[in-house]
């Protein structure tokens, strides 16, 4: 006996069994008996295939349903009634077994309720698989496959629901075959052809871009007749890129020998799918651009990514009514549907290989927009998100400049990973490291030496970098002009287009590097001084920050020296020269921590008395070492402990700083705690800062999500390892940076730094939390800013009635005594420690009035304490009641 005689009469005999009679009196009925019962009911097609096949799906669906699987983990192979006697059937039977599964699946519809849902959920998944092996079918058998999906124009929702449920597509790669096979048949070629103009209301709304997908085949099937036929190209027109690109396609002028491979290029478009193209989609693509011509494709593909780049995020609110007429509000956020963002995929894909420095901008610039995080949703568009940064990591170091500046500002921790997966893969091709590729790719911008010269006719223009902001000025003659001149934006504006993308280019590089040399010090990186003088001290942009910061060079011979670039030369803290390192030397920029008190405040003083600022702290940098209790409790360090943060704030300075961390939800983690994490691999470390949801009563917002956590312990494992280590055993300078970034966290997202908490609604029960940190004792920042202040308040025109006391500034003004604390900024009123609620403007001004020197940049609770005292000495010329009302209480 045969293995397919063999299960046919497995088939027969279960069939039998089936329907054999029972007793008067039966046994409860078997579980597999019932569902052998329900099988029936969805196997009583009239059809020959149907008849034919019915024992055979009944023992295939018997085997799936015994072995466990489900639509969407089904394999044949693992399905005795298959691998044993279908798998080695010819394409023709396959084909009325398809048939057959589809009429089931079609009664199943037709009689909904009736049969259990997962039996038809089992019949589709096992068509699905059919119709990914070989079928054969004649003409008229294919139009009843089809048919029987609902593709029969009998009711005006059938089209739709048989495109976005059934498998249309994988039919229509079946029927390809077919025709390739035995040409076209006059009446398939008629229904097809009614199934395309039926398809065309259809690519709008969910579902869409499977409908598209469908469109896009059937034009290929019907188009099969010259290779010279145009293919008729139409996109969804619900949002402004569907409009473009039909609005270009309706441009094309037939007789033009680019508008075929222009129209192919599109179609092949509307077929993207997936996280990344395959190799043959991507040699599709690039027989379409040869034809068109590479430049061609660029400059039209490009007007269409700057369209998506500055294209408006719209929110849209809804309210939906119920029965009991209680109503339920959201909001929907507009940017593409879903065929223009398969569409938008492929457009960054095509740009990838053709990418200048302008296209490169914009890739970056709509890759920016992507992970844009949507409120209750997430990031707006992930995939077209991962297609722009699969094409910058195409365009060698300008692309890797732009992932690198992408890196920081994209807060999803998966994606950050991918962009240092592509920045480490370009190294690798290099043979590089990822920091070195990283110091390769920044860009100059067109600087030299933080400055560039354009000329424009009888005008001049200078860009240059001055204390990290990037500033244009216009000239005529001697004579300085506030703006371009009118004259030029006609005559000279593509000039004026690339000087606006160099100034753009050169903040944005500016602001990166920065901020990639702060988050440098914990790792310690040490490079070749050939390297630092080509890529740092000598590089037209990185000159500025690499001038005004303090390195430290390892000789030979094992000994260091500490310089800073002073007047064309290295001098110490001193201002004694110091003699240019050999190529050989090692290059690490310093950090306090390295060096004794003397020399620190050595650098501090040179700062000030030559009135350097720093773009980042350095000299003034906070420095935190081992403290008693830490070294007792050995593994872990309660310091910053017991505080209470908004938790939005938490994560998104978290993340900013490089950390890893998941927003806690009411919904999943109850009453368990969870950890920041800092991957730390040059030293194989990773910190883990630890904090707790706090639960109360409307304690979370709208999607579940905690308002506040309380913190913990911050501790260090191995990157493999979950064993605490000894602090003892963690580098002094890991450590103190460390702790910095969670002092970070603290200071800034602490609820004691609000104002308003305590009189806003803040949790009851941690009031007494917001006292004490509102007022207590100082964190290493606020100990620094007390430095800091002590030396600059005598310099103001409040010092006479200002002055450093304890933890506060406290300033005399007219009407009354004010104690400003010098960690959160709050302020207490004598001589009843009355708390006075200033709300600060936290934009991003320089504090009127001050124009005194700071030695470094981004203290913000610095500027809003001079500027509160500035107010507070003048306190009989405020004019704000809610301020003015506190005060005369």
């Amino acid at each position: 006996m045969s293995a397919w005689t063999e299960l046919w009469q497995r088939a027969q005999d279960a069939a039998a069994r089936l329907f054999a009679d029972v007793s008067p009196n039966p046994s409860p009925m078997p579980a597999t008996q019932k569902k052998a019962r329900e099988f029936e009911k969805a196997l009583n097609g009239g059809s020959p295939e149907a008849r034919e096949m019915k024992p055979v799906l009944s023992q295939l669906l018997t085997d799936i349903e015994e072995r466990g699987m489900s639509y969407y983990n089904m394999k044949l192979l693992d399905v005795p009634a298959y691998a044993q006697g279908i798998r080695d059937q010819d394409a023709a039977y396959k084909g009325r077994l398809a048939l057959a599964a589809a009429e089931a699946i079609r009664f199943c519809r037709d009689n909904y309720g009736q049969v259990d849902y997962q039996i038809r959920y089992l019949l589709e998944g096992l068509l699905q698989q059919l119709l990914r092996s070989t079928l054969e079918l004649s003409p008229a058998a294919w139009q009843r496959l089809l048919q029987l999906y609902g593709l029969e124009f009998r009711k005006p929702g059938d089209v739709g629901d048989a495109l976005r449920t059934m498998p249309v597509l994988l039919t229509l790669n079946q029927l390809e075959k077919h025709l390739k096979k035995h040409g076209p048949d006059e009446q398939l070629t008629a229904y097809l052809s009614q199934v395309l103009a039926a398809t065309e209301d259809q690519t709008s709304g969910y579902g869409s871009g499977q409908a598209v997908k469908i469109r896009v085949k059937l034009q290929e099937l019907l188009g099969a007749e010259g290779d010279n036929a145009l293919p008729t190209v139409r996109f969804p027109d619900g949002d402004a890129l569907g409009q473009a690109l039909n609005e270009f396609v309706d441009g094309l002028a037939p007789d033009d020998a680019r508008t075929l491979p222009w129209l192919q290029l599109l179609q092949i478009w509307q077929k993207a799918s997936g996280g990344q193209p395959s190799a043959k989609y991507m040699k599709e693509v690039d027989a379409a651009v040869t034809a068109i011509g590479p430049e061609a494709v660029r400059r039209q593909a490009d007007q269409w990514l700057q369209l998506l780049a500055a294209l408006p995020v719209e929110e849209r609110q809804h309210t939906h009514t119920y029965n009991d007429a209680s109503t339920y509000t959201y909001s929907s956020w507009d940017f593409l549907q879903e065929p223009s963002l398969n569409v938008g995929k492929a457009l960054a894909w095509t740009l990838g290989p053709l990418a200048d420095t302008a296209v490169l901008l914009h890739l970056a610039a709509l890759t920016e927009k992507c992970y844009r995080k949507i409120p209750g949703r997430g990031p707006l568009a992930v995939g077209l998100g991962n297609a722009c940064l699969l094409a910058l990591s195409q365009g060698g170091l300008p692309g890797v400049a732009q992932l690198s500046r992408l890196r920081p500002k994209v807060r999803q921790a998966n994606t950050q990973e991918l962009i240092g997966r592509y920045i480490e893969k370009g190294a690798e091709k290099l043979g590089v490291t990822s920091a070195e590729i990283e110091d390769m790719a920044v860009p100059t911008a067109g600087l030299t030496h933080g400055r560039a010269d354009y000329d424009y006719g009888d005008y001049h223009v200078v860009l240059q970098l001055t204390d990290g902001k990037a500033e244009v000025s216009w000239h005529k003659g001697d004579k300085a002009l506030k703006s371009a001149p009118a004259a030029l934006k006609q005559s000279h504006a593509e000039e004026l287009k690339e000087l606006k993308a160099d100034h753009t280019q050169a903040q944005q590089t500016y602001t990166t590097q920065r901020d990639r040399l702060d988050r440098s010090f914990v790792e310690g990186r040490r490079m070749p001084y050939r390297w630092f003088r080509q890529y740092y001290l000598e590089h037209g942009l990185v000159s500025q920050l690499a001038e005004r910061l303090i390195w430290r060079f390892y000789h030979a011979d094992d000994t260091h020296q500490d310089a800073l670039w002073l007047d064309g030369a290295w001098h110490d803290a001193q201002e004694r020269p110091v003699a240019t390192p050999a190529d050989e030397a090692q290059v690490q920029l310093w950090h306090p921590v390295l060096a004794p008190t003397g020399e620190v405040l050595a650098w501090r003083g040179l700062l000030e008395r030559r009135e350097l600022r720093q773009p980042l702290k350095q000299a003034f940098r906070e420095v935190y070492l081992l403290t008693p209790p830490e070294e007792r409790t050995r593994t872990y360090s309660n310091r910053m402990a017991a505080h209470v943060l908004k938790q939005h704030q938490f994560n998104s300075l978290a993340k900013l700083r490089g950390w890893r961390y998941s927003l806690m939800g009411a919904y999943d983690k109850g009453y368990e705690s969870d950890a920041a994490q800092l991957s730390l691999p040059a030293h194989d470390l990773r910190a883990e800062f630890w904090v707790s949801e706090v639960n109360a009563d409307g304690a979370w917002n709208d999607t579940g999500i905690w308002h506040y956590v309380s913190t913990d312990q911050l501790r260090f494992t191995r990157l493999q390892g979950e064993e605490p280590l000894p602090l003892t055993d963690i580098p002094p300078l890991v450590f103190s940076e460390v702790m910095r970034d969670v002092d970070l966290f603290v200071g800034v997202a602490s609820v004691g730094n609000d104002p308003l908490w305590r009189d806003g609604g803040g949790l009851v029960q941690y009031r007494n939390y917001w006292e004490s940190y509102s007022f207590g004792e100082l964190s290493e920042v606020a100990k620094n800013r007390k430095l800091a202040l002590q030396r600059l308040v005598p310099r103001l025109k409040i010092g006479k009635v200002s002055e450093v006391q304890d933890k506060f500034l406290v300033v005399r003004g007219k009407l009354r005594t004010y104690k400003i604390h010098m960690g959160s900024g709050n302020i207490l009123m004598e001589p009843n420690d009355q708390y006075l609620c200033i709300v600060p403007d936290r934009s991003p001004k320089q504090t009127a009035g001050t124009d005194v020197f700071l030695p470094f940049e981004g203290d913000a609770i610095l500027s809003i304490i001079l500027s509160k005292a500035l107010l507070l000495a003048d306190d009989d010329k405020i004019t704000d009641e809610t301020i003015t009302r506190q005060i005369n209480s």
